[in-house]
């Protein structure tokens, strides 16, 4: 990381200890960074000339000129104004900063400090990637954050870029992320594409019209939302959005998708209704759409259906789902069979566990292709990448790298994939030997675990203990399966 980020990252995140320990966690933090520092930009850019998204009575120099309480009512004031601006049209990114927002700050000595701290540095004279590596950067300590569960929305940066230059996108493409937290996959294509030879309305295009996200929690759109803005991308208008995108079609296709859908079994929102006595009930709501092959509580399994619907003809997607996807009978068969038959499903990647934030995990990274309606099955081969077997890593220890994904993008061949050749970690399965297996099960193995054999050289006992938690988790969310599947045979 560059000198300037690192030393600002360090004087910034230094701040947030102190506040911490006045009861504002990690967070809370980020987000108030957020507010002040999108107050800040936009005041230092006016300044230059450029218009101000922000009214005279709620700007920067409107805050930072106030002390003590008059501060605080202040800052609380702006932040529920600005919270309210949607009838105008270049409000759009103000309503997706803003959009809920509070001062979690509640000590006005406190909040003087941050204040101060943000109104030292000349935030619209750095480059735009030095200020998008100075968020990124605190994205990433408050994801490290374990205890705040901020990680679940945080994918490896080295796994995000390997996802994409798998994918080799091109200029004119548009790149959709359903449940982009904070916004790594959407960034990672933008610095991909940004690499490429682009003329002047390509560039345009790029920053304008090619990335979209939507995710369900609005403090992290709302990071999301000031991570594209930093990066110069969206401009007035903010690329991501908050909604639910299990709960309908959009209507709108993409070229490509990437996505870490959130961990976790059930999708079924809750909704209150009233009864004939009057009092208030919670019925669970299941997702019901006509473009899904099947109904499922399985959050993940939703997701890649939803992936398949958004897709264009000939759209690429690159998505992280956990083992019991690729296993699960039920709603999963036949929406693994349905898969295989509608695109060209091509490569799995099966991840170590150690490299996410959300302990325990086992995941995978599938890539596929939709195409157009046939009677034969797209899928003519499976080739499968286990980079799990014997494989360990830890985030602090042993972070997973760049390296340690340079020989699965050398088998995968962006260039040439369907010139692969097999290799002691990467084996093609035909279609015809995928369907033949019980359920269609897609979690195959072939490697022996040394450390089944040698007893002397087990792996760290952190390592052990988290994969057991894997196991067990997964062996729980398969009795799960089967006591819904008996409830929806009796009902």
């Amino acid at each position: 990381m560059s000198t300037p980020a690192s030393s600002l990252i360090g004087k910034v995140w230094n701040y947030a200890h102190v506040l911490r320990d006045a009861g504002v966690g990690y967070g809370d933090y980020v987000e108030q960074i957020t507010y002040l520092l999108f107050l800040k930009l936009d005041y230092e850019t006016a300044s230059v000339g450029r218009p101000s998204l922000i009214p005279p009575e709620y700007n920067w120099a409107s805050l930072v000129r106030l002390d003590g309480d008059a501060l605080q009512v202040h800052y609380q004031h702006i932040l529920a104004e600005l919270g309210r601006l949607k009838e105008a049209q270049q409000a759009t990114i103000l309503q997706t900063i803003f959009n809920k927002a509070q001062n979690k700050i509640t000590q006005p000595a406190l909040l003087r400090r941050l204040v101060g701290l943000i109104d030292s540095e000349d935030w619209s004279g750095l480059d735009i990637d030095i200020k998008g590596e100075i968020y990124e950067g605190l994205l990433q300590k408050n994801a490290e954050d374990v205890k705040g569960g901020a990680g679940q929305y945080f994918t490896p940066r080295p796994l995000i870029r390997a996802m994409v230059q798998a994918l080799r996108l091109e200029p004119g493409q548009t790149v959709f992320d359903p449940a982009c937290g904070t916004g790594g996959f959407l960034l990672a294509a933008y610095e991909y594409l940004s690499g490429l030879p682009l003329d002047r309305d390509q560039k345009i295009f790029l920053r304008e019209h090619t990335l979209f996200g939507v995710d369900i929690v609005d403090s992290v759109v709302r990071l999301a939302a000031m991570n594209m803005y930093l990066h110069g991308i969206g401009g007035l208008h903010s690329p991501i959005r908050a909604a639910d995108s299990l709960a309908a079609d959009p209507g709108t296709r993409y070229d490509v998708v990437l996505a870490n859908p959130p961990f976790g079994k059930k999708s079924a929102i809750e909704a209150s209704t009233s009864t004939e006595n009057g009092k208030a009930s919670r019925e669970k709501v299941v997702y019901e759409r006509d473009d899904f092959i099947a109904t499922t509580s399985n959050k993940q399994l939703n997701f890649l259906q939803h992936i398949k619907t958004v897709l264009k003809i000939g759209g690429k997607a690159a998505v992280v789902l956990p083992d019991n996807v690729l296993f699960e009978g039920g709603a999963g068969e036949t929406i693994r069979r349905r898969l295989l038959h509608d695109c060209e499903v091509h490569t799995l990647l099966r991840l170590p566990t150690g490299i996410f934030y959300a302990q325990g995990v086992k995941a995978n990274v599938l890539f596929f292709e939709k195409r157009p309606a046939s009677e034969t099955p797209w899928t003519r081969e499976l080739w499968v990448y286990d980079l799990r077997t014997n494989l360990n890593f830890t985030l602090k220890t042993n972070p997973l790298s760049d390296k340690d994904l340079s020989d699965f993008l050398a088998c995968y061949n962006p260039e040439a994939r369907h010139g692969r050749q097999e290799t002691e970690r990467f084996r093609r399965f035909s279609y015809d030997e995928l369907v033949a297996r019980d359920k269609a099960n897609l979690d195959i193995f072939w490697l022996k675990d040394k450390g089944l054999e040698d007893s002397l050289n087990l792996p760290p006992p952190e390592v052990l203990a988290r994969e057991i938690i894997a196991d067990l988790e997964a062996a729980l969310e398969g009795f799960r399966t089967v006591e819904e599947e008996l409830g929806e045979a009796r009902g």
